[in-house]
């Protein structure tokens, strides 16, 4: 009797327990901001009141109600149609998608432990929400329903795309799997949802980890005053102040590499930076590599496919492996000579600088600005003053006007997630909203490393409503110091142009469906409408606009536009080289057909790179331990995809030199058939629908100097 009244005291204390948390998490619920309707302006996120303690219950309230739109669908008693499976999928899941979308927005822009902590806690429980549904044979059977009498249902070739997607993203999750398997490869989604978090937090561990204190003004040698003021700026926020502070961020390795004389601090820099995650401690991200790699392979030959090279490129424009070899030789053929032969004339800079020794990658970039400033009387440091932030994005709002008819309104006191951000009101001509920008330009501890575009909101219509967009650029430019602006290198310039057109392309997305909207197109289209941006940063025409001295407010004078120019085909085959390199590594993993798990990480970029015959004195863009596109982002077996879509680009912007460089016609067009177009259609459709015509390579060939 003793032991029962215990037992009964126990569960009425856990009865009591579980009321008590139920009531808390209830409490928290209606107290989350995340969950509610948001009360700012256009409806932005309300970032002042967003708690790192919102996410989690925020996450698995939106995955709960979320599962509640599938069984609606699963468990509607009318046979399968268009409308009552295959929309109400697009339309189910808004919540999730908005509190995704905040949350690694944020993550990659404003970490910190404890967001990095929730990422690992969230990412098992969406893996297995995600294959909850991909996995699901009721809700399969409803859309190859849907897909198998596709011809009944009249659709337009909007709602056959979002058919064929649909169809597709379930039969590439696993729903024809049988159902011994189904369990492996949820297991595999799992693990690697896990493994590509940590690859990209031990990158960043290691981006923030290492840098180089100088003490003494002689080991400043070479250096521009902008750059020893920026390390200056470093090393007080350190709280070294009267030191220079050197990172391996792009904004403070490559000036100091460019410049300094101290050829033994420039080596001990680079190797920094191109040995992260390769310094066999804690963030070392040798193992997970294999792992990703292994388990890449496993899940391609579970779904029936040679190699994840094979998964992935199905579904894009290139198709298989084979396509993208092809281009890939094409270049590298084209490119490699010239790169040899511009290793010639540094090793003949060093000799007539008095030195003996043989080039090093990390002399590449400062004998070549010496070169550079021999033949071209072109000086880097010439062109920053002319390049203030503020001046190129303004000269990029301008240039979206001229082309678009477009206008960007600067919003005070408006919703930001951290001081740096700021917001614009993006109109059309007329007056109408289109929707919000947002731009974040300078590194942080908490931020990753590179640019990029996201979206805390994609365009869609829901109920015959336009859901404007709300779009993001961040990158990592130079901060402004105490008595000077953030001045920009032309390749940032480059850089801001080409994210700036990502933004574009999800500001002026018109589609109806959020899966299809904005830049929800193939891997190897989506650089597309970012890099025929860059074309315009330099044309004299539009330096004219944008390009003005930061004190003086002169415009660039002609002549430095004249060397800008005439340097423009300048260090092609390095450029050419370092990238394809990458990309080649790239796919020599990704068409693996065989799991390895005594893949040696090191050895087998040594021999890929070797096999194809890259100078030791290059590097490649990306080495496997720090290669995050590949290995943390979306770009696996895609990175070969922007010298793809640069085959594009250069042929697209044919359609304006033949006309003029803010030719309406040729721009509305490029809007109406690419811009807006989303995923809509196929992407050489597309192409083919505003140029008339298949692309060439020639004019990337030219543009590049390798023709």
């Amino acid at each position: 009797m003793k032991r029962f009244y215990s037992i009964l005291i126990f569960s009425i204390i856990l009865f009591a327990g579980c009321k008590q948390e139920e009531k808390n998490e209830k409490k928290m619920t209606n107290s989350n901001p995340l969950l509610a309707k948001f009360d700012t302006p256009f409806e932005v996120p309300p970032f002042d009141k967003i708690k790192n303690k919102h996410y989690m219950p925020a996450f698995k309230e939106a995955m709960k109600i979320h599962k509640e739109e599938i069984d609606a669908i699963v468990n509607n008693k009318d046979s399968a149609t268009f409308e009552n499976t295959i929309v109400a999928m697009d339309n189910s899941g808004e919540l999730l998608i908005n509190v995704s979308s905040i949350f690694y927005a944020l993550k990659s822009a404003d970490t910190n432990d404890s967001i990095n902590q929730i990422a690992k806690e969230v990412s098992p429980l969406l893996s297995k929400h995600k294959d909850d549904i991909a996995l699901n044979e009721k809700l399969f059977k409803r859309i190859k329903s849907v897909y198998d009498n596709k011809e009944k249902f009249n659709l337009n070739t909007e709602q056959m795309m979002l058919l064929k997607k649909t169809y597709e993203d379930f039969v590439r999750g696993g729903a024809n799997l049988p159902e011994d398997k189904k369990e492996r490869f949820r297991e595999i989604n799992k693990k690697l949802s896990m493994l590509t978090l940590q690859f990209g937090e031990n990158l960043l561990n290691e981006n923030n980890g290492f840098y180089i204190v100088i003490d003494k003004k002689e080991d400043l040698s070479g250096l521009p005053n902008s750059v020893i003021q920026a390390a200056a700026e470093a090393a007080k926020e350190k709280e070294q102040e009267g030191k220079w502070i050197f990172t391996v961020q792009k904004s403070s390795i490559f000036p100091f590499i460019t410049y300094s004389d101290k050829r033994n601090l420039r080596e001990k820099l680079f190797k920094a930076y191109i040995n992260r995650g390769d310094n066999n401690n804690e963030n070392d991200n040798k193992k997970i590599i294999k792992e990703i790699v292994n388990l890449r392979i496993e899940k391609a030959n579970l779904l029936g496919y040679n190699s994840h090279a094979n998964f992935i490129l199905d579904v894009n424009m290139a198709k298989e492996p084979k396509n993208v070899y092809d281009l890939l030789n094409k270049v590298w053929g084209a490119a490699l000579p010239v790169a040899k032969k511009e290793a010639e004339d540094l090793q003949a800079m060093i000799k007539k600088d008095g030195k003996d020794f043989t080039l090093e990658p990390w002399d590449w970039w400062y004998y070549s600005e010496k070169i550079r400033k021999e033949k071209y009387d072109l000086n880097e440091e010439e062109l920053r003053p002319y390049f203030k932030l503020e001046n190129v994005r303004e000269g990029m709002f301008k240039l979206a006007e001229n082309l678009y008819g477009i206008t960007f309104t600067p919003l005070k006191n408006f919703p930001v997630y951290h001081k740096d951000a700021e917001a614009f009101e993006v109109k059309e001509a007329d007056g109408t909203h289109i929707g919000i920008f947002y731009t974040d330009y300078f590194p942080r501890e908490s931020k990753k490393g590179g640019a990029w575009m996201t979206s805390f909101r994609k365009q869609s219509r829901r109920n015959g409503k336009n859901i404007t967009p709300v779009i993001m650029n961040v990158m990592n430019f130079t901060k402004p110091t105490a008595d000077k602006p953030s001045l920009l290198s032309f390749e940032e310039v480059e850089t801001m142009f080409h994210e700036f057109g990502h933004a574009l392309h999800g500001l002026l997305s018109d589609c109806t469906y959020e899966k299809l909207s904005g830049t929800s197109v193939a891997r190897d289209f989506v650089e597309l409408p970012s890099q025929i941006m860059e074309n315009w940063a330099s044309e004299p025409e539009m330096l004219k606009i944008y390009a003005k001295h930061y004190k003086t407010g002169e415009v660039i004078p002609d002549e430095l536009i004249a060397k800008l120019q005439n340097s423009s085909k300048f260090n092609q085959g390095f450029r050419s080289a370092e990238y394809l390199a990458a990309s080649f590594l790239d796919m020599a993993y990704h068409t693996l057909t065989k799991q390895n798990n005594e893949l040696d990480v090191n050895k087998f970029e040594g021999n890929v790179l070797s096999e194809i015959g890259l100078p030791s004195n290059i590097v490649s863009r990306y080495r496997s331990t720090n290669f995050a596109h590949i290995f943390s982002g979306g770009y696996s077996s895609g990175y070969y995809g922007y010298e793809w879509a640069a085959v594009l680009d250069a042929d697209a912007f044919e359609a304006f030199k033949e006309t003029s460089l803010f030719d309406k016609e040729t721009a509305n067009k490029f809007r109406k058939e690419i811009l807006s177009k989303g995923g809509t259609d196929d992407p050489m459709t597309l192409y083919k629908n505003f140029r008339g015509k298949k692309p060439s390579i020639e004019p990337l060939l030219k543009r590049k100097g390798l023709l």
